[in-house]
């Protein structure tokens, strides 16, 4: 488990070009290392926001779009194209626009996919799907992705992890159906703490004065079953990224006093 670390930007503009900034960042110097990058994304506004200063960022083109591979934390279990699913916001802020290569765009099953209603067997498939990309010095059913996001709810829900529901208990699955969600859409698929961890970075993503009450409790020592934003994080590195809205409920010695 790695010590979460507090990043307190002015607002939510900022934040999201920051944020996006630091991920070129991330993704070129992996692309370096190892040739590839894998990133996994993160829907919501604060996540589409993101996508969309990365869009506007000149400092895109240092990517090479080709050799990234995309994947999801959680998508709603819509028909494709719908737009509530997070691939469809994903590819209006940012994904039609740069050239990336389709085979590494691993997208979630739609719910007017082979799998039919079946959220359960979509999510199978998709956890056979990481499976197959993981190598062994993964060393384990997923690959260690460079960097994972995910937007942090009003009830420190993450992807589609709800507080004390069975999916945020999970850890054995890396992938599961989530039935019941107390926020629509009810059927999703989500990526489960095992999955998350095993990331190397995980970057937790909020914005807003109605975030800062989840902010406090998952920052704050809560249970990981009651609050899921405090089960999660990375290997190597926890970032939380926040608005100076969302971090007005935490202790002020545990950010750094200049904010950006």
């Amino acid at each position: 488990m790695t010590t979460p670390q507090v990043v307190v930007h002015r607002d939510k503009e900022l934040m999201a070009q920051a944020a996006a900034a630091r991920l070129i960042t991330k993704i070129v110097d992996a692309q370096a290392a190892r040739g590839t990058a894998s990133v996994v994304l993160t829907g919501g506004r604060n996540g589409n926001g993101l996508l969309a200063a990365l869009a506007a960022a000149p400092a895109r083109d240092a990517i090479d779009w080709s050799r990234l591979d995309l994947w999801w934390g959680d998508e709603r279990y819509l028909p494709a194209d719908d737009p509530e699913r997070n691939h469809t916001q994903a590819r209006q802020a940012l994904l039609d626009a740069v050239p990336l290569d389709p085979a590494r765009v691993h997208v979630m099953p739609a719910s007017d996919g082979p799998y039919g209603p079946d959220a359960d067997a979509a999510a199978a498939a998709y956890a056979a799907e990481l499976a197959r990309a993981a190598t062994p010095e993964d060393h384990g059913p997923v690959p260690q992705f460079d960097v994972l996001m995910l937007g942090v709810g009003p009830d420190t829900h993450v992807a589609s992890l709800f507080p004390e529901h069975p999916a945020a208990r999970e850890t054995e699955r890396t992938v599961v159906g989530v039935h019941g969600a107390p926020k629509p859409p009810p059927t999703r698929i989500s990526l489960t703490m095992p999955a998350i961890r095993a990331a190397r970075e995980v970057w937790l993503l909020a914005a807003g004065e109605d975030k800062a009450g989840a902010v406090a409790i998952a920052l704050g020592g809560a249970g990981e079953v009651q609050a899921p934003a405090a089960a999660a994080y990375g290997r190597s590195r926890t970032l939380w990224l926040l608005d100076r809205a969302a971090a007005a409920k935490l202790p002020a010695g545990m950010y750094p006093p200049a904010l950006s």
